[in-house]
Parts: structure tokens; C-alpha cells; sequence
């Protein structure tokens, strides 16, 4: 099933040098998420998973945003209609959370996830950014876990995402106040990666997106399920869990191409098997 089209649609999706670029495209809204954009997200993320040429996953916003969450006024009336709490609950399951589920590591994604934040991320869009495995900056980035603006709690992935970044402390501040952090302050806390000029920001991304992409792919990607699965356990389920990785890892061609490459002093030209 593909991204459904539109004569303005709600996302953009591109694959380019093995990577795959999904592009928020409301900007007259910031971005912010209608039930549209987010069946087209899950399902461009699906689409890139199972796109055996697609080896590293680009998300980032059209114009002046990278995403402001859902629309408030919206989700204010969505709750006025709606007669009981489970009603609500599952509108937020089978919504914005079937996007939560396709990007993370443990469930669907098992390429990097990287998200280049042109704009203010907010709400369930810092959630959204959150998500991803690394995050390049625009020096107009602004990120907020602004849900305590409107008397709600962070609804998308914030409370599980955020500590394991940014740690409990820092996570709760930003929780608790909704108030806004600065590129500068998300790269001191290491919420992201590199902060960038606004005009560099996809130039610099994508390069560091096919630099991912050059590398040897099944390596890669287990390394990032690896990583992920290794800091929810033990050290010794840890250790299990790499020694199986290593097995699959080191029957692969890239696996024989790396020691050669090293011999013959040449760079490595991996095929992604």
C-alpha cells in the first residue's frame, strides 16, 4: 500500500542514493497532523522498511516548521464529541501512535532514523523528532513538550522517548514547565546531534545520511537493534543478543568486503548483503 496522493498531499516521499526522504507537507498548518498525514507517515515508514534499497530513513518538514503536533482547536472539539474515554483512547491508538509503533527500533524500523528539524518541533511533534534515532538542528529549531499549555500529558511517546535521551531530570523540566528549549540548549543536553545554519540543514543531513547509507546495511542495522534492545536488560542478555548479531553479521559479503578493502588499503565498497 503507498502514500496516498493528492493534489496537495499531506507528505512527500523520495529515495535518493539508498536514502528515503519523507517530507511533512502542511505548511500553511506548521505541519501540524491531521489523520492524513499520519496514515501517509506510517505507511511511508513501512514503505521504506521494506524497500531492500532503501538503507537509511530521512524525516523533515516543508516551510517554516518541522511539525506543531495536532491541530488544538480540532482535538479540543474531538473530545467534546466524543461520549467516553475509551472512544478518545483509541482514536490516539490507531492515529498518531500506529506512527509511534513504525518507528521504533524494537518494532518495525530496524534502518537510522534521522530527523533534520528545520523549525520548531512542539507537542507531539518534539515526539515526533523524538522518535527518531539521531537529530540534526536548524539553528530555527525550537522543541516544546508544550501538552501541559493545554491541560493534557504527553500523549505520543514523549514520556518514554525523552528520559531515555535527555535523562528523568531534564525530561520532567521540559514536561512539567512546556516550556520552550533552544537549538543550543537541545545540542548542550544532547537531545541533538549537530545544530546547523538553516540554509545547510538538508545539505548537511543528507550527507551524513549517505555516509549511514555507504556502510555495510545488515551491520548497521543490527547494531541499531542491538543498541536498543541492550539498554532495556541485562548485560548478559546483552552479550547473548550480540553474540546471535555477530553470527548473521559475519556471514554477510560486506563482512568478507571490509577485511579485503583494509588489506588492499582501499576503501571498502559495501553491497548492503
Amino acid at each position: 500500500m503507498e502514500p496516498s496522493q493528492q493534489t496537495q498531499p499531506t507528505l512527500l516521499y523520495e529515495v535518493r542514493d539508498h536514502v528515503a526522504t519523507i517530507t511533512l507537507n502542511r505548511p500553511e498548518a506548521l505541519n501540524a497532523f491531521n489523520d492524513d498525514l499520519l496514515g501517509n507517515w506510517e505507511l511511508a515508514l513501512d514503505r521504506a522498511q521494506r524497500d531492500q534499497d532503501v538503507r537509511v530513513v530521512l524525516v523533515t518538514g516543508t516551510g517554516r516548521a518541522f511539525c506543531v503536533g495536532g491541530d488544538v482547536r480540532a482535538m479540543g472539539e474531538k473530545r467534546s464529541e466524543d461520549s467516553t474515554p475509551i472512544t478518545r483512547r483509541n482514536h490516539l491508538k490507531e492515529t498518531v501512535h500506529r506512527v509511534a509503533l513504525a518507528a521504533a527500533a524494537s518494532a518495525a524500523l530496524d534502518k537510522p532514523y534521522i530527523a533534520a528539524v528545520n523549525g520548531p518541533a512542539v507537542g507531539a511533534g518534539m515526539d515526533m523528532a523524538s522518535m527518531a534515532d539521531i537529530r540534526i538542528a536548524s539553528n530555527n529549531a525550537r522543541f516544546a513538550m508544550s501538552y501541559v499549555k493545554v491541560g493534557i500529558i504527553p500523549g505520543d511517546g514523549g514520556c518514554y522517548y525523552l528520559p531515555r535521551i535527555v535523562g528523568m531530570a531534564k525530561a520532567l523540566d521540559l514536561i512539567w514547565s512546556g516550556r520552550f528549549m533552544s537549538a543550543d540548549e537541545a545540542l548542550a543536553a544532547g537531545y541533538v546531534s549537530r545544530v546547523v545554519p538553516a540554509d545547510d540543514l538538508m545539505q548537511e543531513t543528507l550527507a551524513l545520511a549517505r555516509e549511514y547509507a555507504k556502510g555495510p546495511a545488515v551491520a548497521i542495522q543490527l547494531a541499531k537493534s542491538l543498541a536498543y534492545r541492550s539498554a532495556d536488560t541485562t548485560l548478559e542478555a546483552g552479550l547473548h543478543l550480540a553474540q546471535l548479531a555477530m553470527t548473521i553479521a559475519q556471514t554477510t559479503e560486506d563482512a568478507r568486503e571490509g577485511p579485503r578493502a583494509f588489506v588492499e588499503k582501499r576503501e571498502a565498497r559495501f553491497a548492503g548483503r
